[in-house]
């Protein structure tokens, strides 16, 4: 398949069309403001809230920079974020980004600054020629390890499995208009065998356990719960999250299995609140399952998804601007629909994958690179994938759970 163009560049582009309220274009470093559908003051990055092209027209070098300089003043946003009491301790916390609101640090400069807390030396020094930052864990070890798990997706669609139908491929400038160009549906065909396999039916469980308006908060039954851990227990069974962990426990970043599935169910499933009401949302809901907020449609990063709620006639796809460079699958596509009555501008996801292959790149990247750019390489392409953390709350002792992650750039 190839690019209409690419896609960093597309999404830039159909961001500056967007409406004065969607965009950082005349907002950079603005206070924060309510009504507005997401934000460009120099807290966004922090709360996990900017506008999609805050990085491209608020900062200087957008590809993994660390956040802007926080200002003195409070506003009502970031007093919410600091309901929590700072931790006192580095469990947890190893080098993590500077927070002004912590009583004592555990990033790689604290003790220059000599405000590490106590346990920094013991919890965060190095053991056996390994660290725990996150830089330590180097742009060519992450491309590496993508393409291992790129390789070890034995899950993933057969060419024969899928037909697609993209048709219509538009310049990001049309993508305002909301306009359906695509009188087809998207997938003309699935083998639907797929998803009998363990980790598709684990995870096609999960998808409507959820409500996908924010402000209602969620409240699982035990069955629900239980499919949680049963996804998890299924996707650790496979050769791709055998390679994650091998991985991330030669980093040293965890000490057993058991201690990185808990960090995976905390940091994906576990409740936070975007709306009015208490726990409404987690990082799995937004990537995976979709919300809509403020009448638009916000995360649903999955093919799965797309196509079973196409199949019921929920989902109307409209168009697309990209189409990624690999003849086989997984692929990627970055694309406009409408969902039961909401628009998505600009969705990229992953076609063709194993649910296991997404779920172990996106970790990888919020792990090694939480909040910023994560450039891998899958068969050879490059590809760059963005997280966000959501800093409003916490769990654990100061750890943070996913807020998004989803495709950037490719080649």
């Amino acid at each position: 398949m190839r690019a209409c163009i690419p896609l960093v560049l597309a999404v830039l582009c159909s961001l500056a069309w967007a409406g004065k309220m969607e965009s950082c274009a005349s907002r950079c470093n603005e206070k924060f403001n309510r009504d507005a559908a997401c934000q460009c003051d120099r807290r966004c990055l922090r709360h996990g809230n900017c506008c999609e092209d805050y990085e491209h027209l608020c900062t200087e070098d957008h590809k993994e920079s660390e956040p802007l300089p926080q200002p003195e003043e409070e506003t009502e946003e970031a007093l919410t974020s600091n309901l929590y009491s700072a931790p006192t301790s580095c469990q947890g916390r190893c080098y993590e980004a500077f927070d002004k609101h912590h009583q004592c640090h555990c990033n790689a400069r604290c003790q220059e600054f000599g405000n590490c807390c106590k346990d920094f030396e013991s919890l965060c020094s190095d053991h056996e020629g390994f660290s725990h930052s996150s830089d330590a864990i180097t742009k060519e070890e992450i491309q590496s390890i993508s393409e291992k798990i790129y390789r070890a997706d034995t899950n993933k669609a057969q060419k024969e499995d899928i037909i697609l139908n993209s048709q219509n491929c538009i310049s990001p400038s049309e993508t305002r208009d909301q306009r359906d160009r695509c009188p087809k549906p998207l997938f003309t065909y699935v083998n639907e065998k797929l998803f009998s396999k363990p980790t598709y039916a684990a995870f096609i469980n999960l998808l409507n356990n959820y409500q996908r308006a924010t402000g209602h908060g969620e409240h699982f039954s035990a069955q629900e719960l239980a499919e949680q851990d049963t996804f998890l227990r299924e996707i650790m069974k496979t050769a791709v999250m055998k390679e994650l962990y091998s991985f991330l426990h030669h980093q040293n970043r965890y000490g057993s299995e058991q201690e990185f599935i808990d960090d995976l169910k905390n940091m994906w499933f576990g409740l936070y609140s975007r709306g009015n009401e208490e726990g409404d949302s987690s990082g799995f809901e937004h990537v995976f399952s979709g919300e809509v907020k403020k009448g638009k449609v916000t995360g649903f990063h999955n093919w799965i998804r797309f196509y079973l709620e196409e199949k019921e006639g929920l989902v109307d796809y409209y168009s697309h601007i990209y189409d990624g460079p690999w003849d086989s699958y997984p692929d990627v596509l970055a694309m406009q629909f409408n969902w039961d009555g909401y628009y998505k501008e600009v969705g990229s996801a992953f076609i063709g994958s194993s649910p296991e292959f997404e779920f172990a790149l996106y970790s990888l990247c919020f792990i090694a690179r939480p909040g910023k750019v994560c450039q891998l390489s899958l068969g050879g392409y490059p590809l760059a994938v963005r997280t966000y953390t959501w800093d409003k709350s916490t769990y654990g002792n100061g750890k943070k759970h996913i807020a998004t992650a989803y495709i950037v750039s490719s080649a």
